[in-house]
Parts: C-alpha cells; structure tokens; sequence
C-alpha cells in the first residue's frame, strides 16, 4: 500500500475520507426517514406514495452503480466520486425547494450520484490492499461510517419537531458541501490501471456473471442488507401508526439498529483476517436469524411496547456489520483488475434486490396486521442470505481459493 498522507491529493486517501463520503451516502438515505409521514402530509399523498423515497431511491442507486463501477475504472476513482457528491447537492437543492411529490422525487433520483461514496471507497480499499486485508479495512471503514446512520435519523426526527421536515435535507446540504471539499483535497486516484474504454468495461461484464464465487457473495450481500432493507420499508409505518411514536421517538429506536452495525463492523474490522471472510459471513447472518427469532417471541409475550419490536432487530444490525464488510471484499477479489466493476454491478444488484424488498415490506403492513408480515418478510430472506453463504462456503471447500476462471 502506497503512503498516505492526509489532504495530501498526490497519495491515497485517508480512511477518514473514505468513511465520511459513505456515510454522507447512508445519511442521504435516512435521515429523513422518522418524517416521512410528516412529508405525506406537506405533500398531500398516501404513506405508500412517500415511502417511494426510500424504495425508488435504492431502485435508482442500483441503476446507477452500473455506470459508476466501469466509469472509475475507466476515468478513475477521483473524478468519479466528486461528481456523484455534486449530484447530491443538486438533488438536495430541488428537494428542499420542491413544490409538490413528483419534483421532490425527482430530486430524490438525482441524489442517488453519492451512492459513489460508497461504491467506491470499497473499490478503492481494494486498490490498496490485498483481499483479506481489504476485508479488515472495509469493515473499519463501515464501522465509522455507520456512526452517520446511527445519528441521521435521531437527528432528523428532533428536526423534524423544531423546524419541519426541510431542515433535515439543509442539514444533508451543508454535510454535502464539507465532503466535497475534503474529497477534493485529500483523494488521490487509485486506479493505476484504468481501461482502455467504457465499452471495453461492459464487455468484462462476462468474467463478473460467469463467476459463481461472484454471484455467492453478491447473493450473500443482497439478502443480508435485504433484512436491513426490509426493516427501513416497513420500520417507520410500524413506529408512526402502529405504535404511534414522534418523530424524535423513533429516530431513537433506529439508533439501536445502527449501534448494532457499528459494533458489527468493529468485529469485523478486529477478527475478518484471522477468522476468514466464511466464517464471518455466516456468523452474522446467523445473529440477525436469531434477532428475527427474538422478535416474535417477545411479541409474542409482550405487544404493546415499541422495544419488543426494534429492541431485538438492533441484531440485524449486528449480523449485516458482520457479513457485509466480508460479502464485498470477496466480491471485488473475484476479479481484481474489475474491482471498480464488480462493486458497481455487485452493489446494483445488491440494491435492486433491497429496493425490492423495502417496496415488499411497505406493502404488507397494515394497522390491522400489525408487526407479523414484515418479520415474515424478514425471515424468508435471512433463510435466502444462509444459503447463499453456504453456496460460497461449498464452492470454497471444493475449489480451495482459485477463482472460477482457473486463476488465483
């Protein structure tokens, strides 16, 4: 790993650089999220029509992280994330100044650029070190990041009730603006072998899809940040209606999720090279099966406290810090020389399959049904990511660690 020296553009970044453009990135998704119903009522539409602003942007941040992977390992890493960090602002910008739904969630798309953010400071860990490693440096990088997450959306309730649903999206502006200018000043490109052309890109796209040690972790990370997903499509409609919280109120009940996936990516971050990236994936999704599991049975004892339902799901949190720092380093080592690709495909397909299940997890909730259709939910598709962990596993017990292709 080359030297780096901090807001120094000519070395690599530091890892604090690279943990604020993500966590800029997961603040844009929900630190607006204990207001949505709020946002309902400005904007005069149903529950089911504001909550796209969470499910349509994760849809548009899989669509654009299909460009985002080729265009950083064609033009480089830098250019690329500055410019997805413009874009926020932009988005931010028509957000805040929205006259009615369809203009707010066209400003909401165009946010999707800072989904760059977090693309791409997986791909540029993996430009600096060797897999294991990078599997180490990503959970640390996730872990700080998360503190962003944990705090967003604790923050953007207490807004919400002093100033109105706009201050969190000023909020987001302003912290758009200082990443931009410290992305600008301290990363220096990574890429030290870019492609010869955008199409050339597109065409390795084969090498990625064949791959089954590409589509197992890519799996593995899709269902495992598909709880989580789940949880985000359905957590606000259980905590505003069916258990009647404030904004405030709920904000701090989506902090136990986010301390939960802090402290995963800690443990990520100490153990994933001394235990390996297997292990680590099916340990964490094991802790968030058993976070589901306490669930329905302190519902089943208890359902008329809002912590019988978020206390025990802050495990979800746990297992996707566990198993996703893993699941991404294994999907950008598949192919090194794509490691910008496979990250933007990976994580399209990642979040396509969260946005779907957000759209999924919304829809089945009714005050009438209570708690018991998202935990549904929830449950198919952590059974999804154990089985998608233990694919990888099989293929590593039967192969030993060379890729599909018949290279190391």
């Amino acid at each position: 790993m080359n030297e780096t020296r901090f807001l120094d553009r000519a070395t690599p970044p530091h890892i604090a650089t690279l943990v604020l453009v993500a966590g800029l990135a997961a603040m844009s998704m929900n630190i607006f999220l204990p207001s949505l119903a709020t946002m309902a009522e400005h904007f005069g539409t149903s529950y089911a029509v504001m909550q796209l602003a969470v499910s349509g942007y994760l849809a548009g941040t899989a669509v654009i992280q299909i460009a985002i992977g080729p265009l950083s390992d064609l033009f480089g890493r830098r250019p690329v994330m500055l410019g997805g960090v413009v874009l926020l602002l932009l988005g931010t910008v028509i957000c805040l100044l929205a006259p009615n739904v369809t203009v707010f969630m066209i400003g909401r798309i165009l946010q999707t650029g800072v989904i760059a953010g977090i693309v791409l400071s997986r791909a540029v860990v993996r430009d600096m070190v060797p897999m294991d490693e990078a599997a180490s440096m990503i959970g640390y990088v996730t872990m700080g990041m998360s503190v962003v997450p944990m705090i967003a959306p604790t923050l953007g309730g207490v807004l919400n009730d002093l100033f109105g649903w706009q201050a969190s999206f000023f909020v987001l502006f302003l912290a758009g603006i200082f990443v931009l200018l410290l992305v600008w000043r301290d990363l220096g490109e990574t890429n030290t072998a870019q492609s010869a052309s955008f199409g050339a890109q597109f065409r390795s796209w084969p090498q990625l899809l064949r791959s089954r040690r590409f589509w197992g972790y890519t799996l593995t990370a899709m269902f495992s940040s598909g709880i989580f997903f789940s949880f985000l499509g359905g957590a606000p409609f259980v905590g505003s209606v069916i258990f009647k919280l404030s904004p405030s109120t709920l904000g701090l009940y989506f902090f136990t999720m986010a301390a939960g996936y802090m402290l995963g990516n800690f443990l990520s971050g100490r153990y994933a090279r001394r235990v390996g990236i297997g292990p680590m994936m099916l340990s964490g999704n094991v802790v968030s099966l058993i976070g589901i599991a306490a669930t329905f049975l302190f519902l089943t004892v208890d359902t008329g406290h809002p912590f019988a339902f978020f206390g025990p799901l802050s495990l979800i949190g746990v297992g996707n810090g566990l198993t996703l720092p893993s699941a991404n380093a294994g999907m950008v080592s598949v192919r090194p020389h794509l490691a910008g690709s496979a990250s933007g495909l990976g994580g399209a397909i990642t979040l396509g399959g969260g946005a779907a299940l957000s759209v999924l997890a919304g829809s089945v909730l009714t005050p009438q049904t209570g708690t018991l259709p998202l935990l549904l939910v929830m449950l198919v598709t952590v059974i999804f990511a154990l089985l998608s962990t233990e694919y990888v596993r099989w293929i590593d017990r039967r192969e030993g660690a060379v890729d599909d292709g018949g290279r190391p």
